[in-house]
């Protein structure tokens, strides 16, 4: 059964450019990061750096729309940047990208190479479907900060990713909450690839291509689709 997307009309107003492609994966067989995925990663990091050819990860088009985005509802992103730019500046210190586990090295490859916001969800743990839309301000969202588990509730009007039992990642693609998040016994995913005018379409399909690729080779066997909104 194909996973329920649904963007709100609040949400459609606020962002007319917006879009978004799924890429939805089953029979997965995760586990810990890999010399291979690192070296997806790594070579997400080449790509990126000679995209931006010396410009800073903001200076972007598709990062400075998710910016004025961001601004509309009330976020400020120089404090709380979309997942693509966060992850941009970290590609371009030394430390370089994180290794969190296998699928998540290959999503978080994608969106550097691409400059575009993924995120990734255990199927197995969302409630109903997802919906993007604005919060009234006392949803939950748990998540653990310094080191203990505690329960927010977003700002009235962020945006917001929700399923039924609460919110799953504030402010559209900031911050993502534990409960629903890609483990190493993840074997079912949804990768939720979300592109911001001037990004055409056309892009955001070429990253989801790519995603899904890297998900056959890391695993092969599983069962792949790729859809996008209308």
């Amino acid at each position: 059964m194909t996973l329920s997307l649904i963007v709100s009309d609040d949400v459609r107003a606020l962002a007319p450019g917006f879009t978004w492609v799924a890429v939805e994966a089953h029979g997965l067989a995760n586990g810990p990061s890999t010399e291979a995925s690192a070296a997806v990663l790594d070579d997400a990091a080449r790509r990126l750096a000679a995209r931006l050819d010396g410009r800073a990860p903001h200076e972007d088009p598709y990062m400075a729309a998710w910016r004025e985005v961001y601004t509309v509802f009330g976020s400020k992103p120089s404090r709380t940047r979309n997942s693509a730019e966060a992850l941009a500046r970290r590609a371009l210190t030394d430390a370089g990208l994180p290794r969190v586990n296998l699928f998540v090295d290959l999503y978080n490859a994608v969106s550097v190479a691409h400059l575009i916001p993924v995120g990734g969800e255990d199927i197995d743990r969302i409630q109903g479907g997802m919906s993007l839309v604005r919060a009234i301000g006392d949803e939950d969202f748990p998540t653990v900060s310094g080191g203990e588990e505690s329960v927010e509730h977003p700002d009235a009007g962020e945006v917001v990713w929700r399923d039924e039992a609460g919110v799953t990642c504030r402010r559209w693609n900031w911050r993502q909450g534990p409960r629903t998040r890609l483990t190493e016994t993840t074997t079912s995913g949804i990768f939720l690839l979300e592109g911001m005018a001037p990004m055409p379409l056309s892009e955001v399909e070429a990253a989801a291509t790519e995603l899904a690729e890297l998900l056959e080779k890391f695993s092969p066997g599983a069962r792949i689709t790729i859809r996008h909104e209308g």
